[in-house]
């Protein structure tokens, strides 16, 4: 199993949530709210004054628990429908060594 993670503006957060249902690979997935900075953010001409003073501006954490065949398969599908033009998210995906309820 894999986790993959990305953060995003908060902006794509109901497109993504409305992708992400979709795909029938994923069965549930989690989004937490995170705020970000980052060096592209003083290139970004869409900030808002806020973002500029206070220095972060709003982000969403996206984790998926995906069987490790699927990783690419919704990495791919991500890459053609969600659209970084500002250069506003980014992923890593880790292992998962154990899972369960609780």
């Amino acid at each position: 199993m894999k986790i993959l993670t990305m953060v995003i503006h908060a902006n794509m957060q109901h497109d993504l949530a409305d992708i992400l249902r979709s795909m029938d690979c994923i069965k549930e997935f989690t989004f937490s709210q995170v705020q970000g900075h980052g060096a592209q953010d003083t290139k970004d001409a869409f900030l808002s004054m806020r973002d500029r003073v206070v220095g972060y501006s709003p982000h969403i954490r996206v984790e998926i628990m995906l069987e490790d065949t699927h990783v690419s398969t919704v990495l791919k599908k991500l890459r053609g429908v969600v659209k970084h033009s500002r250069d506003q998210g980014v992923y890593w995906v880790t292992s998962v060594d154990e899972s369960g309820l609780l």
